[in-house]
């Protein structure tokens, strides 16, 4: 993200799943962006660009990770309650997204992705990657 090296993992919700997100790590909220957008179907590759989003920059103890929640087709929503400057424990609840959405991760390029593709995962609980 930003030009900066590293790793994407996208999470699409269904319009049948939980959207409750949580926070994929411990740390501190560096910055909470709102992007107005598009509602395109959160499946296709430009809606993590065009679509209306959060974009969240979490602090932790390895190094920042960014994610981003993002609306889609049916979601018209994104909703966000962390504020700049909050502690989050792993897991933590930080916002939803009003049905049919997708959720996206960025990890620094030496972290292992052990989630597979169309593997179904469940916030809070699903490992989805390794960094050492």
């Amino acid at each position: 993200m930003d030009g900066r090296a590293g790793r994407r993992i996208s999470i699409f919700l269904s319009i049948l799943d939980v959207h409750v997100n949580r926070s994929p790590m411990a740390g501190r909220v560096g910055k909470v962006e709102y992007r107005r957008g598009r509602f395109y179907n959160a499946m296709r590759s430009r809606a993590s660009v065009d679509n209306e989003q959060n974009i969240i920059c979490l602090e932790t103890e390895r190094g920042e990770i960014v994610f981003k929640q993002i609306a889609g087709a049916i979601a018209r929503r994104v909703v966000c309650w962390k504020r700049p400057g909050d502690e989050v424990k792993l897991g933590e609840r930080i916002g939803l997204i009003r049905f049919g959405s997708r959720m996206d991760v960025w990890l620094p390029a030496e972290a292992e992705i052990v989630a597979r593709p169309g593997q179904h995962v469940a916030g809070g609980v699903s490992v989805l990657a390794r960094w050492r």
